[in-house]
């Protein structure tokens, strides 16, 4: 029986790593996702500029001129992909399981049709810089039927958007029971370590929506302390109070105290959001949620 039991664990991990893709680009082992830039962001689903469509797939960081490995194996089956209407040099690889399609890519000239296995080099990253000056050069990632193919690509540093489950905090803005987070806009994301503009650090926090001038609630009994200053500027938003208690310790950021001292119980009225849309015109307004450790993960809360 044991010997069956091990059989079973190999198997099962044999099936798990084939559904694990490989590097798609020279250089970047983890496939890390491209933050966001002036021309937008990298992530599935991250709105695009000027456009009411979504992102389709998902840009992973690659250096131009730089090798465009398989990331499974399969057949090339495209060596000129139409997305929205306009050819791209690019390919569609479709295996077992898998069909993806990836560009911009100059596809070398011996494996133009056939079979290629992961992690051979299928072709370079064309010159993105000279059409996209300043973006963060990379590979747009695709799959065939659209579904979003992070999981697969195992970034080693991004992690995918989610909403914030109540364990025991309660709701920090009026009209958002359930901590819902800012998703994506032409300024970034609100999630755990979505990547900050120019691909400069990740974000500490989560961004919580609410609207400019909502009432703003302790998410659980505590003492308050501050004031804290996020830009140290002055600006209309740059103000916030920190809460500890019952063994936790957070920073809310972007808001207007109506004290800075004082215990307060959990939900009970703390101050009111301020005008972030004057200082980010067109931004999802939220209230910027960290930890004082900054870590991603507590006890009580995600």
């Amino acid at each position: 029986m044991p010997a069956l039991k091990l059989i079973a664990l190999a198997g099962l991990i044999s099936i798990v790593a084939a559904q694990q893709w490989g590097p798609v680009c020279e250089g970047n082992p983890t496939n890390e996702i491209r933050g966001c830039d002036k021309y937008g962001c990298g992530n599935f689903g991250a709105p695009r500029k000027g456009s009411k469509e979504t992102h389709h797939g998902v840009d992973v960081i690659c250096s131009d001129g730089s090798q465009v490995l398989a990331p499974f194996d399969g057949f090339i089956t495209k060596v000129n992909i139409y997305i929205h209407g306009r050819q791209y040099e690019g390919v569609e690889i479709r295996g077992e399981r898998f069909c993806v399609k990836l560009l911009p890519v100059r596809i070398a000239v011996h494996i133009k049709a056939g079979r290629v296995r992961k992690g051979a080099v299928i072709g370079r990253m064309l010159n993105m810089q000279q059409e996209f000056p300043g973006i963060i050069s990379h590979l747009h990632v695709e799959n065939c039927d659209h579904t979003d193919p992070t999981p697969n690509l195992r970034p080693g540093k991004i992690v995918p958007p989610l909403p914030l489950p109540q364990l025991k905090w309660a709701a920090v803005c009026q009209n958002n029971p359930s901590n819902a987070i800012r998703r994506c806009d032409i300024y970034g994301c609100g999630y755990y370590g979505a990547p900050r503009k120019n691909g400069k650090g990740r974000h500490v926090g989560v961004d919580v929506k609410c609207h400019d001038g909502a009432t703003v609630f302790a998410p659980f009994s505590g003492q308050l302390s501050g004031p804290i200053r996020p830009f140290h500027n002055g600006n209309a938003i740059d103000d916030g109070i920190k809460i500890e208690g019952g063994g936790f310790c957070v920073k809310l950021l972007c808001i207007k105290p109506d004290t800075y001292r004082g215990y307060v119980r959990k939900g009970q009225r703390i101050g009111k959001m301020l005008p972030m849309q004057q200082v980010f015109p067109g931004i999802i307004s939220h209230i910027h949620v960290e930890n004082c450790d900054r870590r991603g993960k507590g006890r009580g809360h995600p």
